[in-house]
């Protein structure tokens, strides 16, 4: 459902992911071999690997720059994805975020045999594969990281909210998508923990038109018992439209 990206013409691309060292990667040995023996109990990863990749600044991504990712049914096509934002992590590192299935994740860990897996950023405008951040967003990142230094007494503390620039919608059901409804994503928050949630509004409190990012009527997605999943703006408006392959492939959710 997402642009395929045919390259088997030469393309421009830059090097290969490797182990750059990032600004501020340095870590005491001591500290980070004993969050190594620690693990995370929900997601089965040394405690020092969480605390390295914590999301603590985002940008929105204005220039239209993609993921390309690759799927086990497709091997010999790429598909593409708007990217929504660049987020800076705790070890120094700039990653590309995505929404993908049901939450909001950085490029380089989606691995998914079936689904797809990460292969690298494209820039359709000079038809250019990369695979770090833009120079720009680092940049702007850091310096934005420097700049704000926040204080919280809490995990879910609101550390920033950026509005949702690609046409994001949240897929909600209550009867195994029978029926399905789609609902705007307003605006993504950072919170202190590093998680990002997609904020819906609430059309019983909303007051001013249009809804902007930080608006009381606005909640987070995965709150909703009926969420399911993240659509592009492509296929949300094909859903919309009724477009029968689109309808087709919702069909093939239902349950049983």
């Amino acid at each position: 459902m997402s642009k395929i990206i045919d390259f088997k013409s030469a393309s421009k691309a830059s090097s290969k992911p490797g182990s750059k060292t990032q600004p501020g990667s340095e870590k005491n040995a001591d500290s980070a071999t004993e969050s190594d023996n620690v693990i995370d109990i929900f997601t089965r990863k040394p405690l020092s690997e969480n605390l390295d990749n914590k999301l603590i600044r985002i940008t929105p991504e204005l220039d239209g720059l993609e993921m390309l990712y690759a799927n086990s049914e497709n091997q010999d096509k790429l598909f593409s994805i708007k990217i929504l934002a660049w987020g800076l992590r705790t070890n120094g590192e700039v990653v590309g975020l995505v929404p993908w299935l049901h939450e909001l994740v950085p490029c380089d860990e989606i691995n998914d045999p079936l689904n797809g897996h990460w292969q690298g950023y494209y820039d359709a405008g000079v038809d250019e594969l990369f695979y770090s951040a833009p120079l720009h967003k680092i940049v702007e990142l850091e310096t934005a990281a420097d700049y704000y230094e926040y204080q919280c007494e809490s995990d879910r503390e609101i550390i920033q909210e950026i509005p949702d620039t690609i046409g994001t919608h949240a897929v909600l059901s209550d009867d195994g998508f029978s029926t399905i409804t789609l609902k705007e994503v307003v605006s993504w928050r950072l919170l202190n923990n590093g998680s990002i949630e997609a904020m819906i509004a609430n059309e019983a409190e909303m007051v001013n038109t249009p809804v902007l990012p930080g608006d009381e009527c606005l909640y987070a997605a995965d709150k909703n018992k009926d969420f399911h999943y993240f659509f592009q703006h492509n296929i949300a408006n094909k859903l919309k439209s009724k477009d029968p392959e689109a309808l087709a492939a919702i069909s093939l959710l239902k349950d049983g």
